[in-house]
Order: structure tokens, then sequence, then C-alpha cells
């Protein structure tokens, strides 16, 4: 079944047409069908009065759900997106047969999408220009708004692909549309436009003091960047994110925030993390997960018996709160863990995790142990979004199922 939308309009006369199948400005095709209803004339004003119908068509079984993922470049994303397609099953891959060089992930369920292919000026462009890649001018909005809305109504577009090799923009790829499609990068929730697009926001927070260590690690060891090229890079690009990437935070459904630990006093070193959940209250389809007691303030020691906890330990928080003027509830661990097969003990205390079955967080985890972040809070709670977006998701199927045409009066 296709997913249709019904449009009223006023009409004159009556008539009733159907167009073919065209190709657009965003190099995808659509089919449009347009009823008329019979015109009557209005006694009181004597005019002619009817109201047309337009039905748009899409070529899927059902409208994309689309997920937007904030954060500032070397902050985790690639290792979030790992996470959550695996949540789905099926391998995420480049697209097959098609440019090496593609910044897209395609599994069975989900196809994400790298923002930095909306880049307006290639590398040479924005040195000329003296802009960096975070200011919106160097960045197409009004393509992305439009290719963004086309996959989530079910129609296949020609996207451009941003080359981080050589900086420069390649020719474009088709994106079909998924079930599932995961924008992530910069700008995700900058347009108003696109942010209205989104059935769920996560951003990624992370304190100045990780993000430097964590930059470090992969532009030098993945991009063979300097470290001196590194902190320039920081420097230069910190007005640019303070101005355009930070304030997005306040508008997603969900923030995990990754700080410096409390539990070493002054601690310099950055190998023990403080990660904070921060969820949004209100959001269709997602309830947040919580410690204990919902709605109270809890703190949690959960060392002992049960779970092994080498200096200086691990401590859980848990409370309500306030984040940018919207009501939230907070789950916060700092510390990591030695064994994560004995995470199951701290999963079970845990509710609204959303899992199919008990211990799927666990399992995930020791899944993907090898993955940055799985003995701390960021794999931890990057897992535990993954399976609440599993669960949005397909709560907006179910809901999407009794209602397959939507109409606007």
């Amino acid at each position: 079944m296709a997913a249709c939308t019904v449009y009223s309009t006023q009409s004159l006369s009556t008539n009733c047409s159907i167009s073919t199948p065209s190709k657009t400005q965003l190099s995808f095709h659509q089919k449009q069908v347009v009823f008329y209803t019979t015109s009557r004339r209005n006694s009181k004003r004597g005019i002619n009065s009817g109201r047309s119908y337009v039905i748009t068509c899409a070529a899927s079984d059902q409208q994309t759900v689309v997920i937007g993922l904030a954060a500032d470049s070397g902050c985790g994303k690639s290792t979030f997106m790992r996470r959550l397609t695996s949540v789905f099953g099926g391998a995420a891959e480049p697209p097959k047969g098609g440019n090496p060089d593609s910044n897209t992930l395609i599994s069975d369920t989900t196809t994400v999408i790298c923002l930095d292919d909306y880049h307006s000026l290639d590398r040479t462009g924005r040195k000329e220009k003296g802009v960096t890649a975070l200011d919106p001018r160097a960045n197409d909005f009004d393509l992305m708004y439009e290719q963004v809305k086309a996959i989530k109504d079910g129609i296949a577009v020609q996207k451009p692909i941003y080359n981080h090799v050589t900086g420069l923009l390649d020719p474009p790829e088709l994106i079909k549309p998924p079930k599932i499609l995961v924008i992530e990068g910069l700008h995700p929730m900058f347009d108003s436009r696109v942010r209205d697009l989104l059935d769920f926001s996560i951003y990624l927070d992370i304190s100045n003091e990780v993000k430097f260590a964590w930059k470090i690690q992969r532009d030098m060891a993945e991009r063979g960047h300097s470290l001196e090229s590194i902190k320039a890079s920081i420097e230069a690009r910190k007005p640019d994110f303070e101005a355009y990437i930070d304030p997005q935070k306040q508008y997603a459904d969900a923030v995990i925030e990754v700080l410096p630990t409390q539990l070493i006093p002054d601690d310099n070193e950055g190998k023990i993390l403080r990660v904070r959940l921060i969820q949004k209250e209100g959001v269709n389809f997602f309830s947040p997960v919580y410690l204990f007691d919902e709605g109270s303030t809890i703190s949690w020691i959960p060392c002992g018996r049960k779970l092994t906890c080498s200096y200086p330990g691990i401590k859980f928080s848990y409370g309500p709160d306030t984040y940018y003027g919207n009501e939230v509830s907070v789950v916060e661990m700092d510390g990591q863990f030695d064994r994560l097969d004995e995470l199951i003990y701290v999963e079970s205390h845990l509710s609204n995790l959303s899992t199919k079955f008990y211990g799927e967080v666990t399992q995930q985890m020791l899944k993907h142990a090898d993955f940055p972040g799985s003995n701390n809070g960021t794999g931890l709670f990057q897992t535990i979004v993954g399976l609440k977006i599993r669960d949005l998701y397909e709560q907006i199927v179910a809901t999407r199922a009794e209602t397959p045409v939507a109409a606007k009066a």
C-alpha cells in the first residue's frame, strides 16, 4: 500500500484528472491523483463553491521515520550509529557498487545520511571564503530540507556526496526511502524546517576536555592529522560551534552529556567519565528511562557482591530536572565497568528500557564490547537510546497502520 496524503482545495468546476509520474528538480518521481467535487451555487452569495482533493501517493509501503543526531566533529556519532543499526539487525554498509568514499550507511531497516553531504562549499571554497563547515553559509539547507522531506514521504532522491578524503563535492548517489532514516552531523536541528521533519532527535554533548582527547585519538590515528593541526582546528571551530552547533541541544528529545568524572578530585587524565542521559518529558512515543522509582531522586553505588568495581568505583544518579525550560528526567553514571557481563545487575534496576527480553541491554553491550565507550555510560546510554528508538519506530508504525491516509481539510 502506498503512503498517501490528502489535501483539500477550493474548486469552481467538476473535474477529475490523473497525472503520470514525472521527474522533479529533486531528481525523484511521484504520482498525483486529483479529484474535484461537483460545484454548487451558494444562494446567499451568488457564487460557485466546491472543494477538490489532491492525493499524493509515494511508491513505498509506509512513510519513513526520521531520526536526527547532532554533535560536533569527533564526538562519537559514528559509534552511536553502529550501535543503533545493530539494534535493528543487519550490518550497516556503504551503498553497494557506489562511490567508495560515500558517507552513507545502509542496513535492512535503516539508512544513515551524513549531513556533511549538504556542504555547499568544498574545502577550498570554505578556505577562500574564510568560513568553517559549521557556518550555515557553507551548507545548503534548502536542499537538505527538500530531500529529507522527499525521503520521509517515500520518494527516492539523488543526494550529493562530500568526499572527506579529497575535500571535494562528488557526483550524487541514489538514496531510496528506508523504514528509518537517520540524519547525522552538525546541523540536523539547526533549520526549523528540517527540525520539524524529525520524529525523534538526539544531541551528543561532549565537554571540551573530553572532546579534545577524543578528537586527537580519531584524527591522529584514523586520518593522519598532526597534534598541532588538531589544536588549531579546535580553536578555529570554537566560535562557530558555540554559535551554530551547541544551541541545537535545546531542541533535542534526548541528550547524552559526557563530562569528566567527579569520583577523582582534580582528575586530568579524562579516562574515567561521568555521563548523563537527559530525557525530555512529554515526547510522543517516548517514555523516559528511570532508576528504581519514577520521579524520585536517587543516588546509588552498586559496587559490591553483584558488581565488580575497581578504583574509583561506580555511582548512579537519577531524578527530575529542567533543561532549557523543559521538564526532563536524568539518569547519570560516573565510573566504568570492570566486567560487562555483570551489567545485567544494573540493567535489572532500570525501568522503561523498551527491551524485548530480560538482559537485552547487556547482550547488546557484550556484542560490541570493542566499541569505544563500552565500559562506561557513553556505550550504556547509546545502547538504551537505540532501544528506545526501536520502540518509538514500532509505535509510530502501529499508529500509522490505523490511519493509512491522512486527510487535511
